[in-house]
């Protein structure tokens, strides 16, 4: 089945960085697109960035010049490196991918952004 495990959040002082990772199984990667989301508490989930099967990105607007997405497709894996990070980028992060007509989303990995 589809897999979609999220990991390297934590506890990190503004203007620091950190890189995200989710490891997918249980599909055929390379050929979906892949998306990071977030959710602050109290507020909606947004969708953060994404990334084509072909490589092509898009970002929020907040996030544009700070976040990476990439896509290693030997490893099943999609990154986020996060860097210049500030207060409001802390929430949950959340992999997502949209396969078989049917959307998957990892449970999750918080980050934190305070001094």
């Amino acid at each position: 089945q589809v897999q979609l495990v999220e990991s390297g959040g934590g506890l990190v002082q503004p203007g620091g960085s950190l890189r995200l990772s989710c490891a997918a199984s249980g599909f055929s990667f390379s050929i979906y697109v892949m998306s990071w989301y977030r959710q602050a508490p109290g507020k909606e989930r947004e969708m953060v960035a994404l990334i084509s099967d072909g490589g092509i990105t898009n970002y929020v607007a907040s996030v544009k010049g700070r976040f990476t997405i990439s896509r290693d497709n030997a490893k099943n894996t999609v990154y986020l490196q996060m860097n210049s990070l500030k207060p409001e980028d802390t929430a949950i992060y959340y992999c997502k991918t949209r396969a078989y007509g049917v959307d998957y989303w990892g449970q999750g990995t918080q980050v934190t952004v305070s001094s």
